[in-house]
C-alpha cells in the first residue's frame, strides 16, 4: 500500500506543477485568510482589558476598527483562495481523467476481458474524485489548521509556558490516537472500497445482460446474489462508520477535559494576576478555534485514507504493464502491395489451450481469402493476431515484408480495416458513427458509402435521419441495420486490409444481395480476408482456406475443394441441403 500511495501523490504531484501559479496564490492566501483566527482574538483580548480599565472610547473604536481592517484583509484572502482553487483543481481533475482514459485505451483486448466495465468507470471515477478530496482537505482544513495552531501556541506562550505546554501534549495525544486509528480503519476502508466496486461490477453485469436475465427467469436468482453483495457492503461500511463513531467518542471525551483544564489552570493564573480577563477572551478564542479544527483532524485523517483508498484501484490499473505495446524502435507500417504471410505461428490463450499451432500462410497483395472451419479451429485468433489484439508466442506476422511487432499499433490498425460479427455502435448519430471510419469525410461521402452499404434507405426513414442517436452500443437498431452502418463505417475508411469476420451474418438474403455487391466493389484492389460460415459468402473468393485444431486442412478455390471429399465439401453439402454449420 505504501508504494502505491508514493506513486498516487507522485502522480497527483506530476499534474500539480503543472498549474503552478494557481497553486502558490492558494498557498499564499490560504494562511494569510487563516491569521485571522489568531490576530483578531488579540484585538479582542485589548478590547476587553480596555473595557475593564479605563473604558477610553476612542482605544475601543481602534481596536474595532482593528479587528474590521483584519477580517476584511482574510476575506480577501480567502476570495483569491477560492478562485485561485477553482481553477488549480478543476485543470487538475481534468487532466487526471485525461490520464485515466488514455491508461485504460491502451491495454490490450484481453485485460477488457477480464474487467468489469462499470467498475473501471468506477475505479477512473473515484481516482479522479479522490483528489479533490485530498485537494480541499490539505487546502481548508490541514493548512489552516497548521498556521492556526502554531501560532497560537507562540501566542499562548508568551502569556504562560504551562498553557502552551498542556495544549501542545493534548495536540501531540490527540494527533497521535488519531493517526493509529485511521491506519487501523485503512484497511476495512480497503476491504469496503474492494466490495463497492464489486457491487457496481454486479450492477452493471446484469444490466448488459438484462434482457438474458428475463428471458431465462433469472431475475430472482440475481436479486438475491445482488442483495448478498449489497448486504456484505452493508456490514463492511457500518463497522467503518462505527469506527469513526469510537473515535469521535473519544475525542469527545479529550475536547472536554482539555477545555475544564485549562479554564482550571487559568483560574489559578488569574488569581496570581498572571491573566487578565482580556486573556481569559483570548484563551477562549483560541480554544474554540483549536476545537473546531482539532475536532475534524480525525475525520480529516480518515477521509484522507479513505480516499487514498478509494484511488488506489486506479493506480494499480496504471502499474500493470501494457500486454501489447509498440517497440522503441517502431515505425510507421508502409503498405504498398497489402500482402501477408504468417510464418510458423504458435498461440495459447492463458498457456493452457492451444489455438494455433505451426501455422503458416501466405496471401498475396489482392489476394481475396475466404477463412472457415468448426468453431474453435482459430479463425478469428488468427484475426485478433494480425490486429495485434494478441501477439504471438513463436513465429512472425509480416505486411509487405513487415513484421506487425515492429511497427506502431495505430499505423497498423489504419491500414487495416475490420468489420466485425457484432457490430457495437457508439450512443450518437449515425454521421458519427459512419464518419467514424474517417472523420475528414463528407457528407455527401457518407451518403455514398451508406448507398453503397444497403442502409440509406432505412436511415431516410427515420425522422431525423443521419442525426438521429442510435443508443448505447447501437441498441435502437436491428442487428442487421448496425452490420450495414459497420459496412458503411468501412466503406468510408477504404484501407489497403480489408477484414471481415462474419460480415454479413446478421443480414436477410436480400440485404446481403446488395451488401455482396457492395462487397464487390470495396474489394477491389484491397487484399481481402474473410471469415464466414456462411459459404456463400466466401465462395467467389480467390482462395478459400479450410482450419481445423488451428491448421490449416485444405487450401483451394470453391469449384476445388468441391472435388474433394473433405471438411468443405461435407460443410458445403449441409447448406445446400438446408442445414446450417
Amino acid at each position: 500500500m505504501k508504494n502505491l500511495n508514493k506513486t498516487l501523490f507522485k502522480i497527483y504531484f506530476e499534474y500539480m506543477k503543472r498549474y503552478k501559479i494557481s497553486l502558490a496564490l492558494i498557498l499564499i492566501f490560504i494562511p494569510i485568510s487563516s491569521l485571522v483566527d489568531v490576530v483578531v482574538p488579540i484585538f479582542y483580548k485589548g478590547f476587553f482589558d480596555e473595557l475593564a480599565g479605563t473604558g477610553d472610547i476612542k482605544v475601543l473604536y481602534g481596536f474595532l476598527l482593528k479587528i474590521l481592517i483584519t477580517y476584511g484583509i482574510g476575506w480577501m484572502g480567502y476570495r483569491f483562495s477560492t478562485f485561485a482553487t477553482s481553477y488549480f483543481q478543476t485543470k487538475v481533475m481534468a487532466d487526471l481523467s485525461n490520464k485515466c482514459f488514455e491508461s485504460l485505451h491502451r491495454h490490450s483486448i484481453n485485460f477488457f476481458n477480464n474487467s468489469f466495465v462499470g467498475s473501471l468507470v468506477k475505479k477512473a471515477n473515484k481516482f479522479t474524485y479522490s483528489f479533490e478530496t485530498i485537494a480541499d482537505l490539505i487546502t481548508w482544513e490541514f493548512i489552516p489548521l497548521i498556521t492556526t495552531l502554531v501560532l497560537s501556541e507562540i501566542v499562548l506562550f508568551t502569556k504562560s509556558k504551562l498553557l502552551a505546554f498542556v495544549i501542545l501534549v493534548w495536540l501531540i495525544l490527540f494527533t497521535a490516537i488519531n493517526y493509529f486509528f485511521s491506519i487501523y480503519k485503512l484497511k476495512h476502508d480497503i476491504k469496503r472500497t474492494e466490495k463497492d466496486s464489486e457491487v457496481t461490477a454486479t450492477l452493471a453485469d446484469t444490466i448488459t445482460n438484462q434482457l438474458s436475465v428475463k428471458l431465462f427467469n433469472g431475475f430472482k436468482r440475481e436479486n438475491k446474489n445482488f442483495q448478498t453483495k449489497t448486504n456484505e457492503l452493508h456490514l463492511l461500511r457500518m463497522f467503518s462508520w462505527n469506527l469513526a463513531n469510537y473515535a469521535e467518542a473519544i475525542q469527545g471525551a479529550l475536547v472536554i477535559l482539555l477545555e475544564v483544564g485549562l479554564f482550571y489552570i487559568s483560574v489559578k493564573l488569574w488569581k496570581k494576576g498572571i491573566l487578565t480577563i482580556g486573556d481569559f477572551v483570548l484563551i477562549q478564542s483560541y480554544i474554540l478555534n483549536v476545537f473546531m479544527r482539532i475536532w475534524r483532524l480525525g475525520r480529516m485523517i480518515r477521509r484522507f485514507y479513505e480516499a487514498t483508498s478509494d484511488a488506489k484501484e486506479m493506480v494499480e490499473i496504471f502499474e500493470t504493464p501494457y500486454e501489447i505495446q509498440d517497440s522503441k524502435d517502431a515505425v510507421e507500417l508502409k503498405v504498398s502491395n497489402g500482402q501477408i504471410e504468417f510464418k510458423d505461428i504458435y498461440f495459447n490463450y492463458n498457456q493452457t489451450r492451444k489455438i494455433i499451432d505451426n501455422f503458416n500462410l501466405s496471401i498475396k497483395a489482392g489476394e481475396k481469402i475466404g477463412i472457415i472451419g468448426p468453431s474453435g479451429s482459430g479463425k478469428s485468433t488468427l484475426v485478433n493476431l494480425l490486429l495485434r489484439s494478441y501477439d504471438v508466442e513463436q513465429g512472425k506476422i509480416l505486411i509487405d515484408d513487415q513484421k506487425i511487432t515492429k511497427v506502431t499499433k495505430e499505423s497498423l490498425w489504419k491500414n487495416i480495416t475490420f468489420v466485425p460479427q457484432d457490430t457495437v455502435l457508439f450512443h450518437r448519430t449515425l454521421l458519427e458513427n459512419i464518419k467514424y471510419g474517417n472523420p475528414e469525410a463528407t457528407d455527401d461521402e457518407v451518403v455514398h458509402a451508406s448507398s453503397l452499404a444497403y442502409c440509406h434507405n432505412f436511415i431516410k426513414e427515420f425522422q431525423d435521419k443521419y442525426e438521429t442517436l442510435v443508443g448505447e452500443r447501437g441498441i435502437k437498431l436491428s442487428g442487421g441495420e448496425r452490420q450495414r452502418i459497420a459496412i458503411a463505417r468501412a466503406i468510408i475508411k477504404n484501407a489497403p486490409i480489408l477484414v471481415l469476420d462474419e460480415a454479413t451474418s446478421s443480414l436477410d438474403s436480400e440485404s446481403e444481395e446488395y451488401i455482396q455487391k457492395a462487397l464487390d466493389s470495396l474489394m477491389k484492389n484491397k487484399t481481402v480476408i474473410v471469415i464466414a460460415h456462411r459459404l456463400s459468402t466466401i465462395m467467389k473468393m480467390d482462395r478459400i482456406v479450410v482450419l481445423e485444431n488451428g491448421k490449416i486442412i485444405e487450401s483451394g478455390n470453391h469449384e476445388e475443394l468441391l472435388r474433394n471429399n473433405g471438411l468443405y465439401k461435407k460443410l458445403w453439402s449441409k447448406q445446400v441441403g438446408g442445414f446450417i454449420a
